[in-house]
């Protein structure tokens, strides 16, 4: 009796756990917690959004965002959480201006005027605005593109703690009433790419917070304690400036942490940090997330060049040219947009354009190759699936909603009179769309 009584005692701790995650993973399929969905890879699961809205059907509210930015918001629950950034227009103090580093060529010119960094709690029914919290106030140390905003990083969540990144402007943990659990404000500030700005969304697995830092100067790749903020191991990174979020994976016993780049994709080890294989091959400015399939993962990227790559997950050291490439494709890949997976089907549009391709995951075999879209012009967003409908939303504001399959088949054409470069985002029969003035919510009777 005693030996079962201590067999107990060491159990059920672990036993709570199991559950406790296991209610994360069903609840999780519900909202939408991380960038690229509750899968990591574009899909709704449970989504059922409508086909059809304007300017004036099927809006169930509109309301307006303060200050810029590009951030493709999160849902938990009743909760929309919505990063942006508000310039002031308050001249800075000269002692409050960053000075340049003259070792990085830039082609952007930085404010002189403070910046708020804001993190916004929506309320999912009504639109109204639950909270409202700056996180930072400070003087950006370098521009950004035109197209770029200050509030490109997409916030994550456990459903009780919300991660926000602005990258040289800290690291922050809110509970869901706003209130400030921890901060992390002493990471290197980032020097990006030509001054074009930061935009890699950190992503969560457990009680991990992973947080690339991918730059010119350099680079690395941070975990840390989501409880408390605390560095658990940090691994210096041979690249360049990198836009992506990690895609983390359980797999055999051990959880990946998979970061393509410039020069490698790379397959850390989350429990120290330890590369566990390396793949070469990408193009320069990588952007898209990975996504994964089955027992591999796919990687790929589209700027000055087009690249994907299907890997094993069991793969080991450097792989570049090896059976361990499941296959390769070379043509029409995405630039700033991430694919999607859904099924056997991989979609993905070239550069920025839209030219939809789909291929089979499995083979690499193409299904559809580059089919234009010819409602859109330029995009940003990540194409997203749900109820058997892929919806892709361009920078003019425009969604076309297509039927999922091999064929084009486009059901609806929607626009909103507004500039759109976040990816929609879809939680049960609702779709929201972030624009450069409001945070709309569609949904149908």
């Amino acid at each position: 009796m005693k030996n079962l009584l201590t067999i107990l005692v060491v159990l059920f701790p672990l036993l709570v756990a199991w559950a406790r995650a296991d209610d994360f993973t069903k609840e999780r399929l519900d909202n939408w917690h991380q960038w690229r969905g509750p899968l990591a890879n574009g899909t709704a699961p449970h989504g059922k959004p409508p086909v059809k809205w304007d300017d004036k059907t099927n809006i169930k509210w509109k309301t307006p965002l303060p200050g810029l930015g590009s951030s493709t918001p999160i849902v938990w629950g009743d909760l929309v959480f919505v990063l942006t950034a508000i310039d002031t227009g308050r001249e800075a103090d000269p002692a409050d201006i960053p000075k340049a580093n003259p070792q990085f060529q830039k082609r952007t010119k930085p404010p002189t005027t403070y910046h708020q960094f804001v993190v916004l709690a929506v309320d999912r029914n009504n639109g109204k605005i639950r909270w409202k919290r700056v996180a930072a106030e400070a003087v950006p140390h370098e521009g950004h593109h035109a197209t770029h905003t200050y509030a490109a990083f997409s916030p994550t969540t456990d459903g009780k703690l919300l991660f926000v990144s602005f990258g040289s402007r800290g690291l922050y943990c809110y509970d869901f009433e706003g209130n400030l659990k921890w901060k992390r404000t002493d990471l290197p500030r980032l020097e990006t790419r030509l001054g074009w700005g930061e935009a890699a969304s950190p992503a969560l697995h457990g009680d991990a917070l992973i947080v690339p830092w991918d730059q010119e100067g350099p680079s690395h790749l941070y975990v840390l304690d989501k409880k408390t903020g605390q560095t658990r191991w940090k691994v210096d990174r041979d690249e360049v400036t990198t836009w992506n979020t990690p895609l983390v994976v359980d797999y055999k016993g051990r959880t990946q942490i998979i970061v393509p780049a410039t020069k490698y994709i790379r397959s850390y080890d989350l429990a120290d940090g330890r590369v566990l294989w390396k793949c070469g091959g990408l193009t320069v400015n990588c952007i898209p997330s990975a996504v994964r399939y089955g027992d591999s993962v796919i990687c790929m990227s589209g700027y000055r060049g087009a690249a994907a790559f299907r890997i094993a997950l069991d793969s080991q050291g450097d792989i570049t040219g090896t059976d361990k490439i499941l296959w390769t494709y070379k043509r029409g890949t995405p630039y700033v947009p991430s694919p999607l997976l859904t099924g056997d089907r991989l979609y993905f549009t070239q550069t920025n354009e839209p030219l939809l391709t789909c291929l089979n995951a499995k083979t690499g075999a193409v299904v559809m190759d580059r089919e234009r879209l010819r409602a859109l012009r330029s995009l940003y967003g990540s194409p997203v699936e749900a109820d058997g409908r892929i919806y892709l939303t361009d920078r003019d504001g425009t969604t076309v909603v297509l039927q999922r399959g091999d064929t084009l088949k486009v059901l609806s054409v929607n626009r909103l009179n507004e500039p759109i470069d976040a990816s929609p985002v879809v939680v049960g029969k609702q779709l929201f769309l972030r624009g450069a003035r409001h945070l709309y919510c569609i949904e149908g009777e």
